[in-house]
């Protein structure tokens, strides 16, 4: 590491110390229990967003035992409109496996091999929680990082994130230094100053150090070429409803968009909707454009009174019962409205 770097982390603690967030409803925290929860949640997901929702958690599953104690369906009706339900079900799945084994691993290798804990979350849990003494590598961080070393590897590569992941952990501060308020720095730094577009650069507070800053290239780093493939569907809702104001829900697969999530019984034509109708007067709802990470998603939700037509697998569900059932923002949003 070049003489310079080792004012790296020095620099980033004074920042954070200074000027970093901590206001956060889980900053501070050493309880594995909140801080892998606040990881989990924040992947692909804004703080604004997930503050409410890690506070819910916590008034619902208090502990990790909580959380494994309880059903899926449990978990999935607390997350809904959070979105990537697979963190959800990872969740539960990790809780049970930390209960099962008699509390929270140490270290990161330990922790990484827990369900939906990627490298990453399990080095951000055993920095704050243990001060280990290893880097995370979140986007952010790979963002701040490649700027910072002017590193032009290509971060598609799973070989180029190996060698930035050597270089990071190069860049951890030595024994005594405060690998909470470090790690926390990184995220921070990438989150307020270090941005995709329009970085702060005149308020970073290493920017005397950043190789891209003094080459003028900081907009063009860090290069990533795998570009996502975006697809489009168009599907059609039915909603059965019963004289006493009940809904016909299915569950979702196990696997795929919305896996495990209950919705109303989904067609891929208006032709197979009428043929599940079975000549019932459809109620034409306005349609809903929902957008996913890989996909834009029309749907056309149509309403009909059930008066003993064939129904597919499933459940009647009351309205004072939804709030227990995991539903996709979609449906939450079409019942409210409706």
């Amino acid at each position: 590491m070049p003489e310079a770097l080792k004012a790296f982390a020095p620099l980033l603690l004074d920042w954070q110390r200074r000027a970093g967030r901590h206001e956060l409803p889980w900053s501070g925290s050493r309880d594995p229990y909140r801080v892998w929860l606040s990881e989990i949640m924040l992947q692909q997901t804004q703080v604004a967003t997930v503050r409410a929702y890690y506070r819910r958690f916590l008034e619902r599953f208090g502990s990790v035992e909580a959380l494994a104690a309880a059903s899926l369906d449990e978990v999935l009706a607390l997350w809904a409109g959070l979105g990537y339900y697979s963190r959800a079900r990872n969740l539960h799945a990790c809780a049970q496996a930390v209960v099962q084994r008699g509390g929270w691993p140490c270290s990161s290798a330990e922790l990484e091999a827990l369900p939906g804990i990627g490298r990453s979350t399990a080095c951000a849990i055993a920095a704050f929680c243990f001060g280990e003494r290893r880097s995370i590598l979140d986007g952010n961080v790979r963002r701040v990082l490649a700027r910072l070393l002017a590193f032009e590897e290509d971060l598609a590569s799973s070989a180029a994130q190996r060698r930035l992941w050597s270089l990071a952990d190069a860049l951890v501060p030595e024994q005594g230094g405060d690998m909470p308020a470090y790690t926390q720095g990184l995220m921070d730094l990438g989150a307020l100053v270090c941005t995709p577009r329009q970085p702060r650069c005149e308020a970073c507070p290493v920017q005397p150090l950043c190789a891209a800053q003094a080459q003028g290239r900081v907009a063009e780093l860090p290069r990533a070429s795998r570009k996502l493939k975006r697809s489009r569907r168009e599907n059609w809702w039915l909603w059965w409803q019963r004289a006493d104001g009940a809904l016909w829900l299915q569950q979702r697969p196990p696997r795929g968009v919305w896996a495990g999530l209950w919705t109303l019984p989904l067609y891929n034509s208006e032709a197979e909707l009428q043929q599940a109708g079975q000549g019932a007067a459809m109620e034409p709802l306005p349609r809903i454009e929902h957008a996913l990470t890989h996909l834009d998603w029309v749907l056309h939700p149509r309403r009909a009174a059930w008066q003993g037509a064939p129904l597919p697998e499933g459940r009647w569900v009351v309205a004072e019962e939804l709030v227990q059932y995991g539903l996709p923002a979609p449906l939450k949003k079409l019942l409210d409205l409706a």
